[in-house]
């Protein structure tokens, strides 16, 4: 074998089978050597190196295995950093191949020769190059390793020269390492000390509130068997939607700026904190310091205490401390006012968000599209969400069940993740229906090129079906909503409005199926027909712009910005309109 050949048959040996990249002569030697691997890695060519690497974090997400991406020396390199990023800052693994100048080149300012290990050296917990064949199996074992073991990204450099050497195992010698394949997770059995100490904190509080997050999609189970012992309201961080089916009449939904009332109020009434496999940022939709006793659970100890001073800090995995812990909780007494009170708040929001996706706009409500999807999603869908005002309507309007998985990205945020995300699912789970929820922003920023993408490869899936829905409001929603309520200001037409693009048309240009709707009444049929069709379908909901994505919480400095913002509104009419509707929604919901 040479050194190619070599590095695909090791990711391989480690249960690596699937690579997402573009190719380049930075990489020709992984390219040809790739060509003879396909029995064991599968190639998903994507048209930009970023795709690849949100590819390879999605894939992470879905299916708990280290991504994998490549990608040619320096522009290559360069274009995949966002999507490492989003992998970095989400906590899950990912490897990143990417080439180099030849050896004898480096140094000399030559044609694509950029500095990987410093540009590499932020995103990625290790990053080393290849300079002589013996250590291209270290480099590989230790990359991947690493990734699993810290949850981290870690990047290989091979330069091209390298790539075409024949491979040669380390030397029985000194200053050389023989490494192996096989990785073991850590043992995560928490401390019984701190178990104990935990549960006298929980056993004494009256009123309990959790709050769960991607640390936790591993333990729906447990999470419900503790928020029934301790009768404790759960809310849900973002990236653990997927935790609980949104059913329980004990799970008050998503938390923060996109979340809902009953999570509010939950965290803000609470006496006691659990909060279990999540690090959400925003402290100012937790409890107020010393409001409430906290005992946090995590696996990375560097987490702990970071949002909220916990009594209890424990490391551990999610479900096998709150194991740990069930023994020692006592049963509260059932139907208390606390969770009477938090079960019939969560009634209500869901009577809410009826109302208001039943609200009328020019020329449709963009809740209505969300509404009329939830009941019809299929069983263990996949479903993925762009950032912008699309992930509101994803985190509160669309309910979970079990069995179903969902992901966007979260700490990075990034426009433009969510069709990645998609495709990633659907070629981890060919079988699966697979729906992203986009705006138009995001879809006009790589969303397209990811259509040609779906379009090289759905028909090699057993099962067709993958929505992309796109909302096109022909605004950057959530900016224009950000800068109306956070700055005062009305609409930046200059920066905000984008062109109307006839996204469903061009699905049909590339041979997918497209299908368009602006009509509230039409939206019902519009997803029966995109669920059944016989492949992947373009989704396209012509949507008010001007609903807003009211926070569950407005607090008097909301309103005074709200009240300077319309001096400067060029779309007075229709923001006052929507916004009184959606405020009288939220006042009486079962009228306005």
């Amino acid at each position: 074998m040479n050194v190619s050949e070599f590095v695909w048959h090791r990711l391989s040996e480690w249960g690596l089978s699937r690579v997402y990249g573009y190719p380049g002569d930075g990489v020709g030697g992984l390219d040809v050597a790739l060509e003879r691997a396909k029995d064991k890695i599968e190639y998903v060519q994507v048209r930009h190196e970023e795709m690849a690497a949100f590819m390879a974090s999605a894939h992470a997400k879905f299916t708990g295995q280290a991504g994998l991406c490549c990608a040619t020396s320096g522009p290559g390199a360069i274009h995949l950093l966002n999507g490492l990023y989003d992998a970095k800052m989400d906590h899950v693994p990912v490897v990143a191949l990417v080439g180099q100048q030849a050896r004898s080149a480096i140094g000399a300012s030559y044609q694509q020769e950029v500095d990987l290990q410093v540009l590499f050296q932020d995103v990625a917990e290790y990053v080393a190059q290849a300079s002589v064949p013996e250590q291209v199996r270290h480099l590989i074992d230790r990359a991947v390793r690493i990734a699993d073991n810290k949850r981290a990204v870690t990047c290989v450099i091979l330069p091209k020269d390298v790539q075409e050497l024949d491979y040669q195992d380390p030397p029985l010698a000194h200053g050389a390492t023989h490494t192996g394949i096989g990785y073991a997770e850590p043992a995560k059995q928490p401390q019984d000390d701190l178990v104990r100490a935990a549960a006298e904190i929980l056993n004494n509080g009256s009123k309990v509130a959790m709050l769960v997050g991607a640390g936790a999609l591993d333990a729906t189970d447990e999470v419900i068997a503790v928020a029934e012992r301790l009768q404790a309201g759960v809310a849900k961080a973002l990236l653990g939607k997927a935790v609980l089916p949104d059913d329980l009449p004990f799970v008050t939904g998503s938390i923060g700026l996109l979340g809902t009332k009953p999570s509010w109020d939950l965290m803000k009434n609470c006496d006691t904190f659990l909060m279990v496999g999540s690090a959400f940022p925003y402290s100012e939709f937790l409890p107020k310091p010393g409001s409430a006793r906290g005992v946090q659970i995590d696996i990375d100890g560097a987490r702990l205490s970071l949002r909220y001073p916990m009594e209890i800090n424990i490391v551990g995995d999610s479900s096998t401390a709150l194991q740990a812990l069930l023994p020692h909780l006592q049963q509260k007494q059932r139907n208390s006012s606390w969770r009477r009170g938090i079960e019939e708040g969560v009634q209500e929001w869901w009577q809410t968000l009826e109302k208001r996706a039943m609200d009328a706009a020019e020329p449709l409500n963009p809740q209505r599209v969300f509404w009329e999807l939830s009941p019809r999603l299929p069983e263990n869908a996949i479903i993925t969400a762009d950032s912008g005002s699309v992930a509101n309507w994803y985190a509160r309007d669309l309910k979970m069940r079990r069995g179903m998985k969902a992901s966007l990205s979260g700490g990075l945020a990034s426009l433009g993740a969510g069709t990645p995300y998609a495709l990633a699912g659907k070629m981890a789970y060919p079988d699966r229906t697979v729906i992203a929820c986009m705006g138009d922003g995001a879809m006009q920023m790589n969303g397209l090129n990811v259509l040609i993408t779906i379009s090289k490869y759905w028909q090699t899936w057993s099962n067709p079906h993958l929505i992309v829905l796109v909302l096109n409001n022909r605004d950057l929603n959530q900016v224009t909503w950000e800068e109306r309520i956070q700055l005062g200001a009305g609409k930046t037409l200059s920066t905000q409005s984008i062109p109307d693009f006839p996204y469903h048309r061009y699905a049909e240009l590339i041979g997918l199926k497209g299908i368009f709707v602006d009509d509230p009444e039409r939206m019902g049929a519009a997803w029966d027909e995109a669920l059944t069709a016989d492949r992947p379908v373009v989704l396209e909901a012509y949507t008010d712009p001007n609903v807003p994505p009211l926070p569950p919480h407005i607090t008097l400095k909301d309103a005074k910005n709200f009240i300077s913002m319309i001096p400067s509104e060029p779309e007075l009419g229709s923001v006052l309109k929507n916004s009184a509707k959606e405020l009288l929604t939220t006042v009486l919901p079962g009228k306005g």
